[in-house]
């Protein structure tokens, strides 16, 4: 029998990747990338609240007690997520993006590291093969065409910098939100997610809303403006969250992590059967490394 977290991450996979193609929708609709990274906030909160009343009603308990340790990683984790997605975003004004992407594939390396160094959560041996696997597999997947040299041929200070970064403030959030929905007092998992995520949400809203809103007030009227196409974004954005929160929830952010780089074989095969792009060799050998990571990966645990 499959472990649950497992399908969770796959969900939340498969979601992040809905997400990802309703945000170049936005992006291509004239909205700014910061505008769009908002708009995932601020209309996934609804749904996130309107989820975990809902949840809470059904399952008829109460408010679970909220440990004084959530309001220490749940706002850490908000605020990495947010710092990591303006990274990703500055990456797309560099000349070298490919370079910069390489190194935030480093994410599932450092929530490994930051993981045993905060929660205390080791990696088994196998555990790390499996990362190092799918570390290979995903810089397969991560070249850029059209670029000339290799990759360490094209190393800048900004791309290692804004990379690393972002690597490095995704597994802080992925971390942050693994010891934030441990810190809710409940034995459901999904009551634990849903919640953290519910407020979590309100907490992204609220700080890049008000950024928003002292340096650039006219994105707020055009994230407003695109509200009709934006509730799809926020739909999916809440159920891929909701996902994550509670594969963090059963196990090490690490393994959540290196487990949800299916992504990228997702992200492959909607480009192929929907956008009717072509697949390369390279990318077909860097679907066949992950698939592998993924495998020794699950008979590691």
């Amino acid at each position: 029998m499959i472990e649950p977290w497992i399908l969770f991450t796959l969900s939340a996979a498969a979601f992040q990747t809905l997400r990802f193609a309703l945000h170049k929708i936005l992006s291509l609709g004239g909205l700014s990338s910061t505008g769009s990274s908002f708009a995932r906030f601020a209309y996934a909160m609804p749904f996130a609240w309107a989820g975990a009343a809902f949840w809470l009603w059904l399952q008829g308990t109460g408010l679970p007690p909220l440990g004084r340790a959530f309001w220490l990683y749940a706002p850490a984790g908000a605020l990495a997520q947010i710092l990591a997605t303006i990274c990703v975003v500055a990456l797309f004004e560099t000349r070298n993006f490919a370079v910069g992407i390489t190194f935030k594939k480093t994410e599932v390396i450092q929530t490994a590291l930051l993981a045993f160094i905060v929660l205390g959560e080791a990696v088994s041996p196998g555990g790390w093969a499996a990362i190092l696997i799918g570390l290979a597999g995903v810089l397969l997947l991560s070249e850029t065409p059209g670029i000339a040299g290799r990759w360490w041929q094209r190393i800048g200070p900004r791309e290692v910098a804004l990379g690393l970064g972002s690597g490095f403030f995704f597994a802080i959030s992925a971390v942050g939100y693994r010891g934030a929905t441990l810190a809710v007092a409940s034995d459901d998992p999904v009551t634990r997610a849903i919640l953290s995520l519910a407020l979590v949400t309100l907490m992204q809203t609220a700080a890049l809303g008000l950024w928003l809103r002292l340096r650039t007030p006219g994105t707020l009227s055009a994230v407003w403006a695109v509200r009709a196409r934006g509730v799809w974004l926020g739909a999916a954005s809440m159920a891929g969250s909701v996902s994550w929160f509670s594969a963090f929830t059963l196990q090490n952010a690490a393994y959540v992590q290196a487990l949800g780089q299916v992504e990228l074989i997702f992200s492959v095969a909607v480009s192929a059967l929907f956008f009717r792009e072509s697949v390369t060799r390279r990318e077909i050998a860097g679907i066949a490394v992950l698939t592998l990571s993924i495998l020794v990966l699950i008979l590691a645990l």
